[in-house]
């Protein structure tokens, strides 16, 4: 067994596209050769911005044997009398590449015949290798690619070379232009030249002999270790910002971390402006002290070891020092005006064609607010700061820093409304109406700014189903999904007892871009919309599907009712006996719906037509649960219910084996149908045990 290379070096790759396609990479390279028969062991990826590579453990040196029992031509036809293959049994042999006393006779359904065991018993690795890397190499996935050179193939980037070792043998073939080979290049600047490889388990080593470390973790780990070291000369730490930190491992090949100062007069600026200014065009780290306190300097992560590295940093100064001019002139000129001013503005800013502008949007996140604290009974002060916030809400959307830097958007939004003194819960809604900005992102924590972002984000699913851009499975332009797992979070973290429907016909009031009697199936599309929410999220608690679609069925309204049925029935699925009761209770939801429509009877038991005294017994019983079920939901006791209603089991049974439901009698079979009805519409105040798997 050796070890397999395959490095693909290119011209420069974008930072995100590196470990997607590395990941690709070998995942294809993995499914090819498990198709191929060749047998191999754990699989390692390297990659920087000029290369990506794969190295495959343990690779068998030839395909695994493969048997394959082929069926022949019936027997009576195959073989004579004298036990000696025919004609046709001869072909067969020939054909399949047997011997005559392989071939044996088997009976089958149809009668006996021919069959015999075809063996492949594979070919050199080396030989299949070289035929599957080429389409292997241009299958690897990227967000987008090029063609060069007038070559008909495609890639992220040009291909300059392809180093293919097994063992120390070369795998020989070509993608586009290049031949593959074992050689390899160090890095641009510090060792640009090419160089063989003799096998790959010199491949690491090599490649930092000559300035390059192609293993991510590690050059990952160095650039935290380089930038920690060079901080802390200054007395200083730098802000933690994971995603960072992966970027600029995919831009170097041999980072070497340097510290510049910025002028004292730029801490002035607000903290995030400061932070955005250097991450998102410069990629450098800004720099705190032991009180978290900006300091005036940043870290820069270079792909070069320069002699002088203070010279290095002067540059990096010069250009920060630009972009920290433009960010101080932008935030100083939106100072000028206030966030009211800044709010008439929304107007010429386009939320969506066929649902106007960001001032109208904004108008309606403030009705819907108001709407929502109402339902919400917040106190009056309460509700001021929530119309508050929400009529300034996206007025930041048109300053000059948001314009410069969009993922400031809210940031702003606080940071100018404590400028003007605007009371600290509505500066912190402004903000937090766009979170959770991500999933798994952290929830607003006032009420304020939680009722604003559930406002915010009714109207945006609401306005985009009345227009019809509802997500699909491969698309979701308005990340309406993201938006509705917000709402949901944010309702479960806050308490909030709102009801959905209400919330949505409000929110669908607002539009007239729809024909009159579309709410109702608009409402109900969303609905459905925000349930098919609901299960994600349950299901990722642990809930079990059946368990999800059982409560979510029957006509709740109110996400923490929901939340608290799915998880008490779930603990009740945990009781040794659930499975015979959700038989039981399946039993009467079944008989209700096989009934025939005019056989049922909505209206109310007549104790007077019961023949037996299970019937008595469990009318009795339903009555009395009835009213405790009742207290329970609505004290939010769902436990309580449950364990209530499954307190009935054994009656129900009794009332099975003692009573025949579809009596012969019309009217008793009525009265008997009506008794399991309103006991199924019990079973539905919590859940539709029809769904359950037993």
């Amino acid at each position: 067994m050796n070890r397999l290379l395959v490095e693909i070096g290119t011209e420069e790759i974008p930072a995100g596209y590196i470990q997607p396609a590395l990941e690709s990479f070998a995942s294809i390279l993995a499914k090819k050769m498990k198709e191929s028969r060749i047998a191999h062991g754990e699989m390692h990826i390297y990659g920087t911005p000029r290369r990506l590579a794969v190295i495959v453990d343990a690779v068998a040196d030839k395909q695994e044997p493969l048997s394959v029992e082929m069926m022949g031509p019936p027997a009576k036809i195959a073989i004579d009398d004298n036990g000696n293959l025919t004609v046709p049994g001869q072909k067969f042999a020939e054909k399949i590449g047997v011997t005559p006393k392989q071939v044996k006779v088997k009976e089958t359904e149809k009668g006996r015949y021919l069959y015999a065991v075809k063996t492949d018993r594979g070919i050199a690795s080396q030989s299949i290798l070289k035929q599957i890397l080429p389409e292997i190499i241009l299958a690897i996935s990227f967000p987008k690619t090029m063609r060069w050179a007038g070559l008909k193939i495609h890639f992220a980037r040009p291909i300059h070379t392809i180093a293919a070792l097994l063992g120390k043998r070369t795998l020989s073939f070509a993608v586009g232009d290049v031949k593959s080979g074992r050689k390899t290049f160090g890095h641009r600047f510090m060792a640009p030249k090419k160089f063989n490889l003799e096998s790959p388990e010199q491949y690491i080593q090599r490649l930092s002999d000559a300035f390059v470390m192609a293993d991510i973790s590690s050059r990952r780990q160095e650039i935290v270790r380089q930038m920690e070291a060079v901080v802390a000369k200054i007395s200083g730490q730098v802000i933690p910002d994971a995603d960072l930190v992966d970027t600029v491992t995919q831009l170097v090949e041999y980072p070497a971390a340097s510290v510049g100062r910025f002028d004292d007069e730029f801490l002035e600026l607000p903290r995030e402006i400061l932070i955005t200014a250097m991450r998102v065009h410069q990629k450098y780290f800004a720099v705190v002290d032991d009180s978290d306190h900006m300091m005036p300097y940043f870290v820069a992560i270079n792909n070069t070891q320069a002699r002088d590295m203070d010279l290095v940093a002067k540059g990096h100064e010069r250009v920060l020092r630009a972009r920290l001019a433009d960010a101080q002139f932008f935030f100083n000129a939106d100072l000028k005006t206030s966030l009211d001013e800044k709010k008439e503005k929304l107007k010429t800013v386009l939320f969506q064609a066929d649902l106007g502008s960001m001032l109208d949007k904004s108008v309606r996140i403030e009705k819907l607010a108001s709407f929502l604290a109402a339902h919400q009974h917040l106190d009056t002060a309460q509700s001021d700061r929530i119309s508050r916030a929400a009529g300034l809400c996206k007025a930041d959307l048109v300053s000059h820093v948001v314009i410069e830097f969009p993922k400031l958007q809210g940031v702003m939004g606080r940071v100018y409304a404590q400028k003007q003194k605007e009371a600290a819960p509505v500066s912190a809604a402004i903000e937090e109406h766009y979170l959770p900005a991500f999933s798994g992102g952290r929830l607003p924590e006032t009420i304020e700014g939680a009722v604003l972002s559930i406002a915010d984000k009714i109207d945006s699913i609401c306005g985009c189903f009345s227009i019809g851009l509802i997500p699909t499975g491969a698309s979701d332009p308005y990340a309406l999904r993201r938006q509705a797992n917000g709402i949901i979070l944010i309702a479960l973290d806050h308490q909030f007892t709102f009801s959905i429907s209400d919330l949505i016909a409000e929110s669908l009031r607002l539009f007239d871009n729809y024909e009159p009697g579309e709410a109702d199936r608009l409402t109900e599309k969303i609905i459905d919309f925000l349930k098919g929410r609901m299960a994600h999220l349950l299901e990722a608690e642990n809930i079990a599907k059946d368990a999800v679609a059982a409560v979510l069925a029957v006509s709740e309204d109110n996400i923490i009712t929901i939340w608290k049925k799915a998880h008490a029935l779930q603990r009740l699925k945990s009781e040794p006996d659930f499975e015979i009761l959700a038989t039981a209770f399946k039993r009467v939801v079944n008989i209700i719906k096989k009934a025939d429509a005019s056989e049922t009877v909505a209206g109310d038991v007549d104790t007077a037509l019961f023949e037996h005294d299970s019937e008595s017994e469990l009318f009795a019983l339903f009555q009395e649960i009835e009213q405790k079920v009742g207290r329970h939901v609505e004290n939010g006791n769902i436990d309580q219910a449950f364990a209530d209603i499954a307190s009935m089991r054994e009656t129900v049974d009794r009332f099975f084996d003692d009573v025949m439901v579809m009596a012969e009698n019309i009217d008793i079979r009525k009265n008997r149908l009506a008794l399991l009805g309103q006991i199924a519409g019990l079973f539905a105040e919590l859940a539709d045990f029809s769904k359950i798997s037993t």
